[in-house]
């Protein structure tokens, strides 16, 4: 008897990756969705044994599919697969019924063993997964991947890196965005740079990176910016004059940077070195 698959995700990689990762020994029949309002949709159409969940999707994120599943009572085990990964969101999605929470990149044999520990699989039973897939009928398997949906899925994980970095050091949740890869032009870059300057409520920060001949200039913007409630926020000893302005933001700059590129640089198997942050403007 096979064991219905559905794996929501709105990233193409994420969800090619998944099914890649289940054991090849375990008979199960595959579903997607790309966001949670497809999911909910095919559970309650169709329904599914096991739902392989992200949290950060446009539409409707893992948060409002868990509260629904657990509001209509739709049955169906819930594991939560993110980038997201700070303590604050993988303790929201199991007091919402999520029996475990993974993170991207997925570690098969730590796949293998949730699923074991729960009883849905066993190892050696011999049949094979099955990519057929009923109505609405679904090619995602062989769909080609692009380059920016690669590198989005990327800044995705490196992204759910700093965040949590971020979220420990400050003791607060953050509230990742979702990320969006694109091409922009030197003469847009310059009017955004140029824009900011004299302009008091926006700071940049650029930091360069380097390593094994892949070279980079990150930038961070920075909208609304209150000196001193970033001051407080990283604990400097005197909340009322703790730091200037500037090295408050070289220092919240280089927090994100350094986490944000050395969880692209694992990714890529790079060690990037980094250079100081710089004020641009502000």
């Amino acid at each position: 008897m096979k064991t219905h698959i559905l794996i929501c995700d709105d990233s193409l990689v994420a969800r090619k990756k998944m099914a890649s990762a289940l054991p090849a020994d375990w008979p199960v029949q595959l579903h997607f969705a790309e966001d949670g309002k497809q999911a909910l949709a095919f559970l309650q159409h169709y329904g599914a044994d096991v739902l392989f969940l992200d949290l950060n999707m446009p539409e409707l994120d893992g948060y409002g599919v868990l509260n629904e599943i657990k509001k209509q009572a739709l049955p169906v085990i819930t594991v939560v697969v993110s980038g997201d990964i700070q303590p604050e969101a993988q303790h929201k999605v199991r007091a919402l019924g999520a029996i475990g929470f993974i993170n991207k990149p997925i570690v098969e044999c730590e796949l293998t063993q949730l699923l074991t520990e729960y009883g849905l699989y066993r190892p050696h039973t011999a049949a094979p997964v099955s990519h057929s897939l009923p109505a609405p009928a679904n090619q995602e398997l062989s769909d080609t991947v692009t380059l920016f949906e690669y590198l989005q899925e990327m800044a995705n994980i490196a992204m759910g890196q700093a965040s949590n970095l971020l979220a420990q050091l400050l003791q607060v949740f953050i509230h990742q965005p979702i990320p969006k890869v694109a091409f922009i032009a030197r003469s847009e870059l310059n009017m955004a740079i140029s824009a900011i300057e004299g302009n008091t409520d926006y700071a940049a920060v650029c930091q360069g990176f380097v390593g094994a001949g892949v070279s980079g200039e990150a930038l961070l913007l920075f909208t609304d910016t209150n000196s001193e409630q970033m001051a407080k926020l990283l604990h400097y000893e005197d909340e009322t004059c703790s730091a200037p302005e500037i090295e408050v933001l070289l220092d919240m700059s280089n927090i994100l940077f350094s986490a944000f590129i050395k969880g692209l640089g694992e990714q890529l198997d790079i060690s990037f070195g980094l250079g100081q942050p710089h004020l641009l403007a502000g």
